[in-house]
């Protein structure tokens, strides 16, 4: 029977699989790499040698999970769709409703360092009467969500489940933040979904409608597309495979663990604000704990498979397209997202522009501080 009701769900991974996964990083079988390359040809085989040690020897997986525990998770059924949530209450005397929403190749962890900041500000030297109800689901096919077995999950459907989630939590209006794909399920919350919407805050945004009678694009918006265009060129390689081949990808990646963490952690490296050093910015428990996640739940294929449903199933906007509820715009230091103003205003009601001086892809798990601030400030 589904379960309609939120019930309380424990991380508890089996011994056998931890026991397994460090039986396949002592056989893993190591490529060769061109002497001196470090992070030219992908990821650096030094680096990963040296994570998967401490990911066999010295990560705690126990000790992570515990941490992880202390937040109140639950499971639930949503329109046929098993979701695992985070649901923690605001200490405060009106706490608004917010959804947190993750991207790729992210999960909830990247949130859990902002839901105490936002639900019991007083404790963190900001006013307890800005605090929030916060939600923070695992996306359908991430994290101890269910995998979807049918086509078509692409962040529209999401930004459908998420509204009937947050009716069965008792939250018929809300405030929603997103970034990369969350930012997605956050964009159409707004554009489809107005009337449960109390505003939203994205770290990217819409592409807008540019067909007949769209304006002439600006100097600044012809050199975003530029940039967007060398980015893909440059960077974009996983995307193209991951949305035209994901189930070829998932069979390497959802068996060797060495191969899923040089798949994520390069992405870590290279989107994140790390100026090429990964650990000024994550710590190999940081990095492990996502990757971990992963394995355990195997989840790399079908987080995948999200690029290919929108590949197949694209959603454009039209002329008559706007997200009309209040929206504020955060910028992070990823070149990609760093779309100028006018780009925007194509498509919101702009109330908020933040361009913040740190900070990339993972941005929650970077600057928690600077993101909790500007949640209390716009939605407050």
């Amino acid at each position: 029977m589904p379960i309609t009701s939120p019930q309380p769900f424990t991380l508890a991974a089996p011994q056998a699989a931890l026991d397994d996964l460090r039986a396949r990083l002592a056989a893993t079988r190591w490529p060769d790499e061109i002497d001196g390359a470090g992070w030219d040809y992908g990821t650096s085989l030094a680096y990963l040698r040296e994570l998967a040690a401490y990911w066999q020897g010295g990560f705690d997986w126990r000790k992570q999970e515990a941490a992880l525990n202390a937040f109140p998770h639950y499971r639930l059924d949503v329109d046929g769709l098993g979701l695992h949530i985070i649901h923690q209450r605001g200490r405060g005397p009106n706490p608004i409703p917010l959804i947190l929403t993750h991207g790729w190749p992210s999960t909830f962890y990247e949130l859990t360092r902002v839901i105490p900041l936002l639900t019991d500000p007083a404790a963190h030297g900001a006013d307890p009467a800005l605090s929030f109800d916060v939600v923070v689901p695992s996306l359908p096919g991430f994290g101890f969500s269910d995998h979807p077995r049918q086509p078509g999950m692409v962040v529209s459907r999401v930004a459908e489940l998420w509204v009937a989630l947050m009716e069965r939590l008792g939250y018929p209006r809300f405030a929603a933040f997103g970034s990369d794909i969350g930012a997605g399920v956050t964009n159409r919350l707004g554009l489809n979904h107005p009337d449960h919407l109390l505003g939203i805050y994205v770290l990217s945004v819409m592409s807008p409608y540019r067909g007949p009678g769209s304006a002439p694009l600006s100097e600044a918006e012809q050199a975003f597309v530029a940039l967007t265009e060398r980015w893909e060129e440059d960077e974009g390689a996983y995307g193209h495979q991951q949305a035209t081949r994901p189930q070829t990808l998932a069979y390497g990646l959802n068996d060797s663990p060495a191969g899923l963490a040089a798949w994520i952690v390069e992405k870590f490296r290279a989107w994140g604000d790390t100026h090429g050093d990964v650990e000024t910015r994550f710590s190999k428990d940081d990095l492990l704990t996502t990757v971990t996640l992963y394995w355990l739940t195997q989840t790399i294929g079908s987080s995948m498979r999200m690029y290919y449903e929108h590949r197949r199933y694209p959603r454009p906007l039209g002329p008559a397209d706007r997200v009309r509820v209040p929206s504020a715009i955060g910028l992070t230091t990823e070149a990609v997202d760093h779309a100028p103003r006018e780009w925007a205003e194509r498509t919101y009601n702009i109330q908020r522009w933040t361009e913040f001086p740190r900070g990339g892809h993972f941005f929650a798990l970077e600057e928690p501080g600077l993101l909790a601030a500007e949640l209390r400030t716009f939605f407050h």
